[in-house]
């Protein structure tokens, strides 16, 4: 993959999932912009980028469509619109159903579906106009087949599948892919906090007989970028966790 001339743009890069994206997409030759939530970390993603390849972090807050349009404003003066969207941010606000607050529900919608789609939304006049472009969002399998405590992230993730089909068939003449991973239990520091005997739980439902390791995702979307005859379509790694 040989992504040299591309700028791509990676959401909630300071960590996790998303810096070893941003750090793959570098690799390959991509200018990246990596987005935090705040200053020392958009830092960190400038320093871990100067490692990896090339690229900066930047400050976006996915849940204010303000912040939105000022982050897509400063590419466009600095040139660097994304030709690759990689929409990896996201929150949770665990709760039961019977006792979600309205601010658990509506921050997780915001952050991880409203924000998405504003964010598209700003980059699709580029790709179209240059007739290349690469959407691909980090979904999640309880999006397919939810999970108790989670009915907004779960809302959220499925609601991301569903905007990415019809998307991908609104734009797929203008050689603009759009698709979804949809990740299972992977290692990262969200999933570090659980405890030994609710991980092994876990893994008693995964046929590989392990957590899923942030390249796995990596790998994946850096796949769908690649691609040039996939769009529409969830990408699940998950470990044959659920095979849907």
């Amino acid at each position: 993959m040989n992504l040299s001339g591309k700028t791509a743009c990676v959401t909630g890069a300071s960590r996790g999932i998303g810096k070893e994206i941003a750090a793959m997409l570098a690799k390959a030759g991509a200018y990246v912009i990596g987005t935090a939530t705040s200053e020392p970390g958009a830092s960190s993603i400038t320093e871990a980028l100067s490692d990896s390849g090339q690229g900066r972090g930047a400050i976006l807050n996915l849940s204010n469509k303000a912040s939105i349009d000022a982050f897509l404003d400063e590419c466009k003066a600095q040139d660097a619109m994304p030709d690759i969207l990689v929409n990896n941010a996201g929150i949770t606000r665990d709760n039961l159903a019977i006792r979600m607050k309205a601010d658990e529900w509506q921050d997780v919608i915001d952050t991880d579906l409203t924000g998405p789609f504003y964010l598209t939304q700003g980059c699709l006049r580029h790709m179209m106009k240059a007739r290349w472009g690469r959407i691909v969002s980090v979904g999640s399998i309880v999006g397919e087949i939810g999970n108790p405590g989670q009915m907004n992230y779960c809302a959220a993730k499925a609601g991301m599948i569903g905007m990415s089909k019809a998307l991908a068939r609104e734009i797929a003449s203008r050689n603009v892919t759009v698709n979804v991973v949809a990740p299972g239990f992977i290692d990262t520091d969200m999933t570090s906090i659980l405890d030994e005997d609710l991980k092994n739980e876990l893994l008693s439902t995964i046929p590989l007989a392990r957590m899923g390791s942030t390249q796995d995702i990596a790998k994946a979307v850096c796949y769908l970028v690649d691609a040039d005859y996939v769009t529409g379509q969830t990408l699940h790694v998950n470990g044959g966790m659920a095979m849907v």
